[in-house]
């Protein structure tokens, strides 16, 4: 990855351009420019799926949003530079009191914990809910908001600082794994023999890096609910759905890009319960490291160090 200048992009019908602030930094990123993601843009190309910014000029056709407007735009193509095209439709306007950085990594990872855990799980206030990556951006956010939605949440995750995180961030209890299986011993003397939980999150990046999945169906009720996010390889995705037959889970995944899609008022209606949510106090993205432009690779690569915390931020001050 190179920092380059190009000239300055103009929108087209139905689009506009933002000047950026900040872009959210996701697992998705380090997958797009290694290939292996089921969205392959041509090169050379500019990578990042959302960001928040100003809006600067207005394609024809555009009356949602006006010049000089504040706005985090999700999904977008290229968020990575000084200026980036984005769908109008894919914009949303942000409050004065909303910084930059926390817009920018606000709608792919608690968008994606809100759809597993509220239209996929279907989960319950009561219910118990476990979390695997739970210090990451989306596991995090899935910690928020199963406690906003009224379950006990369990964190899981590979070390003690990890989980202080999450339960800075809600959690109930948690429990860390090495890496390998997970202990599942460990996880019922939490949750008790009656009490496991109803429901599980997890990455699916999870099943061939760090944590086999095996033991983990006896963790979860059965039959139980398993919503699962990050597109990891193919053959993941396969044992996946081998393992969630066997162990009796109902296996509850939908590629979140499609959503905003095939479903707008539902994605509109979520975010703005996002938004409620965040200015209620309720959810704030846990922004732990900021990039510059010109370090963008380094702050992807933290990704698949796996040495990120929460949710990085490449900014453009």
């Amino acid at each position: 990855m190179v920092l380059e200048d190009v000239p300055e992009p103009v929108p087209g019908r139905g689009e506009v351009r933002i000047k950026v602030r900040a872009v959210g930094v996701n697992f998705p990123d380090l997958l797009i420019i290694q290939d292996l993601y089921q969205i392959k843009p041509p090169r050379p190309f500019a990578p990042g799926g959302e960001l928040s910014g100003v809006v600067e000029l207005l394609g024809e056709g555009v009356t949602n949003v006006k010049v000089g407007d504040r706005v985090l735009v999700s999904p977008v193509r290229s968020a990575m530079a000084e200026k980036a095209i984005g769908n109008a439709n894919n914009c949303w306007k942000i409050p004065d009191t909303m910084p930059f950085d926390e817009a920018a990594a606000l709608l792919l990872t608690y968008g994606t914990s809100q759809h597993a855990l509220q239209d996929r799980a279907r989960l319950r206030a009561g219910e118990t809910l476990l979390v695997l990556g739970a210090a990451g951006g989306v596991g995090l956010a899935a910690v928020e908001l199963g406690k906003a939605m009224g379950a006990r949440v369990i964190a899981a995750a590979s070390s003690a600082d990890k989980l202080a995180l999450a339960r800075e961030h809600g959690a109930d209890d948690g429990v860390q794994y090495p890496v390998g299986p997970l202990d599942k011993t460990a996880a019922r003397t939490l949750t008790d023999n009656s009490r496991r939980p109803a429901a599980r999150m997890e990455p699916m990046s999870s099943m061939t890096e760090s944590v086999a999945i095996t033991p983990k169906r006896h963790c979860v009720q059965s039959p139980g609910r398993a919503a699962t996010w990050s597109w990891a390889s193919r053959p993941a995705f396969r044992n996946c759905r081998s393992i969630c037959r066997c162990s009796r889970l109902r296996d509850r995944r939908r590629f979140l890009g499609r959503v905003h899609q095939s479903f707008p008022k539902v994605h509109a209606a979520n975010v703005a319960a996002l938004m409620a949510l965040y200015l209620d106090g309720k959810i704030k993205p846990a922004v732990t490291e900021r990039f510059p432009l010109a370090r963008g690779g380094e702050a992807i690569g933290r990704l698949g160090s796996r040495a990120a915390r929460g949710k990085i931020v490449v900014t453009m001050d």
